[in-house]
């Protein structure tokens, strides 16, 4: 700094926090333009930068754009029209909010799998990340089929009751890989398929279940819920699922 109170970009990024680069693309994007040196061009910054910089500071920690920021920094005053502007942040930062906490607890999740587990195959693991990537869009779902109360139970689902799911989930891959080929009626395959359901059926429990099976859902809104990553080939889920067919028959049959 000189005696004229002028900073070089450097004394200016230096006292501000903010890198050069930032302070470049502001000026390209006209948010902060210091003068120029006539003779060199290098940009000289004085205190009113320094006050214009807090603004946009103050304007990016609400969480609005730099397009957003550059016609508020015109603005001498505001009115309580202001207020519709910030009820617009305040819900676009909320639903951030709830994003980045259903990363962290999907994260935390994910953790505890592996150190328990030791070791999960990748298709498994990312078929497990994308369940609850679209945990919200089940949710949404559901409520649109006037499924609110399903929705809210399995919402209530502890973390512990989930990672249980999971892990039922990460033993019936190893089991299908292991078996898939043999006959449907093979014991083991059997004990496979009872095993899974019935962890499925404990997790939803049977006021859940009941709900599910009285609800009227046409298949075409099922499909909005289908399309989902499976870890298995095309011939093993069908393998699968004809397991599980015969399963359900048996058990209807005693």
């Amino acid at each position: 700094m000189n005696k004229n109170n002028t900073f070089s970009i450097g004394e200016f990024s230096n006292k501000t926090g903010v890198s050069i680069r930032t302070l470049h693309y502001y000026d390209e994007i006209g948010l902060l333009r210091p003068e120029k040196n006539p003779s060199s061009g290098h940009r000289i910054y004085n205190y009113q930068d320094i006050i214009n910089l807090q603004k946009i500071l103050s304007l990016k920690f609400l969480g609005y754009s730099l397009d957003d920021i550059i016609s508020l920094l015109d603005e001498t005053s505001f009115t309580v029209e202001l207020n519709e502007s910030l009820s617009l942040q305040l819900q676009a930062l909320e639903k951030e909010k709830e994003k980045i906490e259903q990363s962290i607890k999907a994260i935390k999740r994910v953790i505890r799998l592996v150190e328990e587990e030791g070791e999960v195959d990748s298709t498994v693991l990312f078929s497990l990340i994308h369940g609850m990537h679209t945990e919200e869009m089940h949710k949404e779902w559901m409520e649109r089929q006037m499924l609110t109360d399903v929705a809210e139970e399995l919402s209530k689902k502890s973390e512990e009751d989930k990672i249980a799911l999971d892990k039922t989930f990460i033993q019936l891959s190893k089991k299908v890989k292991q078996l898939f080929g043999k006959p449907v009626e093979d014991l083991e395959v059997q004990a496979m398929v009872k095993d899974y359901l019935e962890a499925s059926f404990a997790f939803l429990g049977e006021e859940v279940m009941q709900k599910l099976a009285d609800a009227d859902v046409e298949e075409l809104d099922l499909q909005e819920i289908e399309n989902t990553t499976s870890p298995f080939t095309d011939d093993e889920q069908k393998w699968l699922n004809e397991a599980m067919e015969y399963h359900v028959k048996q058990v209807e049959q005693k």
